[in-house]
């Protein structure tokens, strides 16, 4: 299963979305995976539908703990990971999930993303 795992801003835009995604590698995804908390935003819905993409939401404290490349200290505080989009990647993916693309940002830095593959259904 490949999985894009999305970190975003609250004023992300669809076009920001989109653009990180497309950067990051949008081809042969299952799913869109971020954190439950921002699983309903409006943008993340839209880039889903354009996609016809499910978005898998993932607690906050299962991304607490799961290592990854990249380290911001402001993601670390707040959701105990290094990285939202990889460690939504990584956990959406399922068993022995890799990621296959780091941290994809847009432009504006409103949105991250990262893509992992593993087992998961």
């Amino acid at each position: 299963m490949r999985v894009a795992g999305l970190g975003f801003r609250r004023d992300v835009t669809l076009a920001s979305l989109r653009e990180a995604l497309v950067a990051a590698g949008a081809e042969g995804l299952a799913a869109v995976a971020t954190v439950s908390d921002k699983s309903h935003t409006a943008a993340l819905r839209l880039l889903a539908q354009e996609f016809n993409l499910p978005i898998k939401a993932i607690p906050a404290a299962v991304l607490a703990g799961i290592e990854t490349p990249t380290q911001s200290e402001f993601v670390e505080a707040r959701f105990g990971t290094g990285s939202v989009a990889e460690a939504a990647a990584l956990a959406a993916a399922g068993a022995r999930a890799r990621l296959v693309s780091t941290r994809s940002v847009s432009q504006d830095r409103t949105a991250t993303v990262a893509i992992a593959e593993g087992e998961g259904e």
